[in-house]
């Protein structure tokens, strides 16, 4: 009997609790004062950016379709590191520490067994020849034929074919660029760009070990001259693929509401205060981290970057900024 008094005082002491914490809430969505403050993570701010980039339309590219059993004599390579020395063996004799090969071709000689027992002559390695310096030399893989699977690459090796493929689908034509992030041509240093303006693609050529791609454009306005690094179709870098950025269709036609005047800040990664938070979403791209702190006086809201910067809002306009 004791026991069951016990039970039922402490199932009624937890409906109190719960119905406390209930009418807490209501009181905090009538605006009592109460503070209620609530983090919103990385995953919840990229499910809303998703849903809003998911409607402007892509150009997604065809796939780059080869395999080693398909590859002919003379199918050429760019060596995108000097590090792929490491998994070279000189036929000629020369010492591998001594070469500089990064920019150099490869051309494709065969295969040649690399098993060293009887079981094992299913592996094999990749013979190239070196045009820039004339050298013959094997690739040193040493994987079974069936490891060379459509779509492997060799690691700091770039696939001239696959360049070539990539090219002719945008070389030539207008796109709006969706980055920022731009290089200088010559230097390859990081340069201040812009983003959701109009550009023509003059060239693509091989990219480095990491992004395989670079795509050299002007823009339409001020006939700048710049470019960005890119994945393959081939790559899990979906962040750096071509749909990533460029789109194909003027992406200020998604906004008539936004004015000409903040559309440009926005073009050049500048936010003002009074800015919308898609407006300043468009301008800086998504945060890294929300707070959300309602009150009497209504909705007050943290947008946190990297490096310190940050972003104020009350009711949904910027109050003020830290760049």
């Amino acid at each position: 009997m004791c026991l069951s008094t016990l039970n039922n005082r402490g199932y009624f002491r937890l409906c109190y609790m719960v119905m406390t914490a209930l009418v807490v809430v209501a009181m905090t969505s009538c605006g009592t004062g109460i503070e209620v403050t609530e983090h919103v993570t990385d995953k919840d701010v990229r499910k809303v950016i998703d849903v809003n980039e998911s409607k402007q339309p892509t150009v997604t590219l065809t796939a780059y379709q080869d395999s080693l059993p398909a590859w002919k004599k003379g199918k050429r390579f760019w060596v995108a590191d000097d590090k792929v020395r490491e998994m070279l063996l000189m036929t000629s004799g020369c010492d591998p520490d001594s070469l500089f090969l990064a920019g150099h071709i490869f051309t494709y000689v065969g295969c040649v067994n690399s098993g060293l027992f009887l079981n094992d002559n299913r592996k094999v390695d990749i013979m190239f020849h070196d045009e820039t310096a004339d050298l013959d030399l094997v690739y040193r893989y040493g994987k079974a034929v069936e490891a060379y699977r459509p779509g492997f690459t060799l690691p700091m090796l770039i696939d001239l074919d696959m360049v070539d493929h990539v090219a002719r689908q945008v070389v030539g034509k207008d796109f709006y660029i969706r980055t920022p992030i731009w290089y200088d041509r010559q230097s390859e240093q990081m340069i201040d760009g812009r983003h959701f303006i109009k550009i023509h693609i003059d060239s693509v050529l091989p990219g480095n070990s990491v992004l395989p791609l670079r795509v050299l454009f002007t823009t339409s306005d001020t006939r700048e001259r710049a470019m960005v690094w890119m994945s393959d179709n081939a790559s899990t870098m979906h962040g750096r693929d071509f749909d990533a950025l460029f789109v194909a269709s003027d992406p200020r036609l998604s906004h008539p509401t936004i004015s000409n005047e903040n559309w440009e800040r926005i073009t050049r990664g500048q936010v003002v205060e009074g800015m919308t938070k898609e407006e300043c979403r468009l301008a800086l791209g998504s945060p890294k981290r929300i707070n959300e702190n309602p009150d009497q006086s209504g909705l007050r809201e943290y947008w946190y970057y990297d490096g310190g910067s940050y972003l104020f809002f009350v009711d949904g306009l910027l109050n003020q900024f830290r760049r």
